[in-house]
């Protein structure tokens, strides 16, 4: 049955955009414009909840919410006819475009934001093919048009030579005045189609998120294709072909509203008492079980990590704490992996995979804040493939594992193809960058008054402080966008870090031989500054397989035996002190030294 028997008018739209092209700002108005805040509860960034997202000025979560619109008397044939609209929010940072392709899935259409001022930037034009390769009506809106420095004629234009979006189909706006929102609001209902689906048809219903909430269980938002749901119904889940009784459900304001039923083109949430974070799976369908649907909607391609690290906690006595922790996060978070993980030097702890460095710091300090734990982490690593000399091939992202240079005939890192938008003044400087990262030059492009760089680079030299540098030296207008493309061999050393001559594995490091030495010779710098001092002198170096390429020595206390010799014969002197050096000695091959965390947290900082 394929029949179009909606009764109420239904718009689905997601807002796109680079970083900081107003997303969050412009959701404001809308929802400011279509009475969905009231004077008590208007706040900046509306639809960002998490405490993290409201400090760092930036969307991690796709947010949705419901609202009203009763057309103008404006709109003139199709005036005072009410739809509704399900909006989502969503995040612009390339760490976060799989939260982006998810909630596509739950649209008809898109808002695709570009900032007046800056134009194109290398995220917009990911984000616009997105929606293009999942079939989306896109509605270009150039936003912050109140800005001094804004060419909104300018920036449509760019967007029609870069994208291919017609500049005449733009929308003029500005998400701080509210210019512009009206027009959007027409926009949106001319000419994004209304849902198809047919709520007679055996209930079909998309998972695209799911939170954990400590009285309900597993929450699942659901996109409803086909079909209808209600309370009491029984539904099954396909992946699993697990069965449950809906406790609740409704739709978001942005809060969680309740409903009496969800159909057919609506957006909504489910609370049937799902209990196992395992049976809740991103990408899988709903069906009822008295009324099923035969075949699934198709899901999502799986997020693939790219970027690993441990994470361990500083009291071992947190350890259950932790992976409880991370399994509700994982359920949050569907790019989010991990697994167990044992550190002689950290204990108890898991190795995790992140889609990038942002990532990595964010789902950290969600553990810390959201779950009270305190953590190291161990330094990130990319995913290097490995061919032994007897011809076995394996990958490991764990640099504890990585074997030495003797029993491997290769060894391949991932490489990545980036694009860089920037003015044309900080061309050179960028590059520079980009050749210090062992990157090669693919092509350059012009585009108005910018520039378009294309490098291929070794994915593992732009994660510590990549982004940071080009922002500093581009004076924060150039922008970044990369996808992995292939894997090449490198010439890769592993870095082992001995403390007192015992080996410290948490602070093995993989590095390609030119740039071995100056990271070995930071590490054991940093760690002679922040181990206590004992006894005895205690040697801190970095290696590559049994050679020393770095040292730093911690020294030792020293009593002064000679305090009570005042004149007297030398050899009086050498005998005491003879006797305090084959007694330090002594120690030294007895003694052990304690790393405390503190070193570790020091060492491993992403500053340092």
């Amino acid at each position: 049955m394929t029949g179009r028997l909606l009764t109420v008018k239904f718009r689905n739209f997601s807002i796109i955009a680079h970083v900081d092209h107003g997303k969050s700002t412009l959701a404001d108005r809308i929802l400011e414009n279509l009475g969905a805040m009231s004077e008590r509860d208007k706040r900046e960034q509306t639809l960002d909840t998490l405490e993290l997202e409201r400090e760092r000025g930036i969307t991690i979560k796709s947010t949705p919410v419901r609202l009203s619109y009763t057309r103008p008397a404006s709109a003139g044939e199709g005036a005072g006819e009410e739809y509704v609209f399900n909006l989502i929010d969503t995040p612009g940072h390339v760490d976060f475009g799989y939260e982006v392709s998810r909630s596509l899935a739950a649209c008809e259409g898109v808002l695709l934001l570009v900032d007046a001022s800056q134009g194109v930037e290398a995220q917009t034009i990911v984000n616009a093919y997105l929606a293009i390769d999942s079939n989306l009506t896109i509605i270009p809106v150039i936003n912050k048009i109140d800005l001094p420095a804004a060419d909104p004629e300018g920036a449509a234009q760019e967007m029609e030579e870069v994208v291919g979006i017609p500049a005449e189909d733009a929308i003029f706006a500005s998400g701080k005045t509210g210019a512009g929102v009206p027009e959007i609001l027409e926009a949106i209902v001319k000419r994004i189609p209304a849902p198809s689906g047919n709520p007679e048809a055996p209930l079909k219903a998309l998972i695209f998120d799911s939170v954990y909430d400590a009285y309900q269980g597993v929450l699942l938002f659901v996109r409803v294709l086909e079909g209808r749901v209600a309370a009491r119904d029984k539904i099954n889940l396909f992946s699993n072909g697990k069965n449950f009784e809906v406790d609740r459900l409704g739709t978001f304001s942005p809060g969680l509203i309740v409903g009496q039923s969800l159909e057919a083109g609506e957006v909504g949430w489910i609370a049937a008492g799902i209990r196992d974070i395992g049976d809740a799976q991103v990408g899988d369908t709903i069906t009822r079980t008295d009324f099923p649907t035969t075949e699934p909607f198709p899901g999502f391609k799986p997020a693939q990590p790219v970027v690993f690290s441990g994470l361990f906690p500083t009291d071992t006595e947190d350890y259950r704490k932790l992976r409880e922790a991370l399994e509700r996060l994982k359920l949050n978070d569907a790019a989010f992996s991990f697994e167990p993980e044992t550190s002689e030097a950290l204990g108890f702890g898991f190795r995790c995979g992140f889609l990038g460095l942002l990532h990595a710091e964010i789902i950290q300090e969600r553990l810390e804040r959201e779950y009270d734990l305190d953590l190291i982490a161990t330094a990130p690593a990319v995913i290097y493939r490995i061919t032994m000399n007897d011809g076995e091939v394996f990958q490991t992202q764990n640099p504890a594992q990585f074997p030495t240079r003797d029993r491997m005939q290769k060894v391949e890192e991932p490489y990545i193809r980036m694009s860089v938008m920037l003015p044309e003044e900080h061309v050179g400087a960028v590059m520079q960058l980009l050749q210090e990262r062992r990157g090669s030059m693919v092509t350059m492009n012009y585009i108005g008054k910018r520039v378009e760089l294309i490098y291929q680079v070794p994915f593992a030299e732009i994660l510590y402080d990549f982004h940071d540098r080009l922002k500093s030296i581009s004076r924060g207008y150039a922008s970044m966008d990369y996808e992995i493309i292939d894997y090449r061999e490198g010439d890769l050393r592993k870095v082992d870090i001995y403390v007192n001559n015992e080996i410290v594995d948490a602070l093995a490091v993989v590095v390609h031989e030119d740039k071995a030495y100056t990271l070995g010779r930071k590490i054991v710098d940093k760690m002679s500054e922040v181990i206590p001092r004992q006894m005895w002198a205690v040697p801190v170096q970095a290696a590559i397989g049994g050679k020393i390429i770095a040292r730093a020595t911690v020294k030792a206390f020293r009593k002064d035996v000679l305090a009570k010799c005042y004149g007297g014969d030398i050899s009086r002197k050498k005998k005491l002190l003879n006797k305090q050096k084959k007694g330090k000695a002594r120690m030294k091959q007895i003694g052990t030294v304690e790393v405390p965390q503190e070193a570790f947290l020091a060492v491993l900082s992403t500053d340092n």
